[in-house]
């Protein structure tokens, strides 16, 4: 019975000792600076939420320098404010002259720095979210990539700047990125400068029944007008004729 016991008891210890390399493994694997787009529709407009957790087991994180792209420059980029932490858009000179929808750019936003101040470092198990409203987005089937290097109290500097190869293993240290899609109608027309199509009007069957309403008694306040007016127009002929009867 003892025996039997012993066996049972290491059987779980070796289970439970599996599950957490299994659970570390797969935390290791998550844990990275990744991007997650609302929207991806080419053309349009996009927010981007950063996800950034804290790896380091004696360090805190204390910036966040997101890097954009320069071949298909955004020229509209808005940060929502993180309380505790300071943000800068950088602005800086294009490799070469763009077009985007239809204009000439030389200059674009290059990258955004976030720094935390010192109550609000991402100590151990700890991470932050961190969003920017950006356009207009590139051609369908782009991929994006927005490397991102993360700062720590240590001075150690992780650069996640390691771009996905299909078919192949994810790197260490990836690139946040996504892909585009094709643009919806109403990010077509608005890139075209024409108003989008608006769904057609629904009536409800209430509306229906009140406008059936109305017509009814306008229809009939008609016919009384239209009555009176007759019999008043009869009434003055009958007059006039017993005028001229009388002075005959």
């Amino acid at each position: 019975m003892k025996t039997t016991l012993r066996r049972t008891l290491k059987s779980l210890t070796a289970a439970t000792a599996a599950a957490g390399i299994i659970a570390a493994g797969a935390t290791a694997a998550s844990a990275h600076v990744s991007v997650d787009p609302d929207d991806t529709a080419a053309n349009g407009y996009s927010h981007l939420t950063f996800n950034v957790p804290n790896e380091s087991p004696t360090a805190k994180t204390s910036k966040l320098e997101v890097k954009l792209p320069a071949d298909t420059p955004f020229t509209s980029v808005s940060v929502k404010p993180v309380e505790g932490w300071s943000a800068q858009v950088i602005t800086s000179d294009l490799p070469k002259p763009v077009t985007v929808a239809g204009a000439t750019v030389t200059k674009a936003p290059s990258s955004v720095v976030w720094t935390a101040d010192e109550a609000h470092q991402l100590a151990q198990n700890q991470y932050q979210s961190f969003s920017l409203s950006v356009g207009r987005l590139p051609a369908e089937g782009t991929t994006v990539t927005l490397k991102a290097a993360q700062s720590y109290t240590d001075g150690s500097v992780v650069n996640w700047d390691q771009e996905k190869t299909e078919g192949q293993p994810e790197p260490k240290h990836p690139a946040p990125s996504f892909t585009t899609t094709a643009e919806d109608g109403a990010t077509a027309a608005a890139a075209l400068g024409a108003p989008a199509a608006e769904p057609a009007a629904q009536v409800s069957p209430a509306s229906s029944d009140a406008a059936s309403v109305w017509g009814i008694v306008l229809g009939s306040a008609g016919l009384v007008l239209g009555a009176t007016a007759l019999a008043l127009v009869l009434a003055g002929r009958r007059a006039k004729g017993a005028v001229h009867g009388s002075a005959k």
